[in-house]
C-alpha cells in the first residue's frame, strides 16, 4: 500500500485529467470530477464511479434541472492496490480514462474489448 496525502492523491486525479485529449474534454458535459477516500459500503474495492446520464442517453428534457454528473475516484482502495506513486498516477489515469468513457455511453465490455480493465 501507498501513503499519499488526500491532496497528493487529489494532484493525481488532476493530472490524470490532464492526459485525457482536449478533443474529449471539450465534449463532456456537466460533471465534476470528485476525489472520497472510501469506496461504497457495498463495494469496497472499487477505484471509481461514474454516476448520471450518458451523453448517448440524454434527450431534450434531460437539461431542465438536471445536476451534473459525477465521477468519484476513491483514493484508500487505489492506494491499497498499489506499489509506488508510478503505480498510483498510472492507476488513477486509467480510472480517470474508464469513467469518462462511461458519460460517453461506453460500458464495461466494450472498455474491456478495447483494453480497458
Amino acid at each position: 500500500m501507498v501513503e499519499m496525502s488526500r491532496e497528493e492523491f487529489e494532484a493525481a486525479v488532476a493530472e490524470g485529467l490532464d492526459q485525457v485529449p482536449r478533443e474529449l474534454t471539450r465534449l463532456m458535459d456537466n460533471v465534476v470530477v470528485l476525489v472520497e477516500d472510501d469506496a461504497p459500503a457495498d463495494d469496497p474495492e472499487l477505484l471509481g464511479l461514474y454516476e448520471g446520464v450518458p451523453l448517448t442517453e440524454r434527450g431534450e428534457a434531460w437539461a431542465a434541472g438536471s445536476l451534473p454528473d459525477r465521477i468519484t475516484v476513491y483514493r484508500h482502495p487505489t492506494l491499497a492496490i498499489c506499489d509506488s506513486v508510478d503505480d498510483v498516477a498510472e492507476e488513477v489515469a486509467v480510472t480517470v480514462v474508464h469513467e469518462i468513457a462511461h458519460h460517453f455511453g461506453i460500458d464495461d465490455d466494450r472498455l474491456h474489448e478495447l483494453g480497458w480493465d
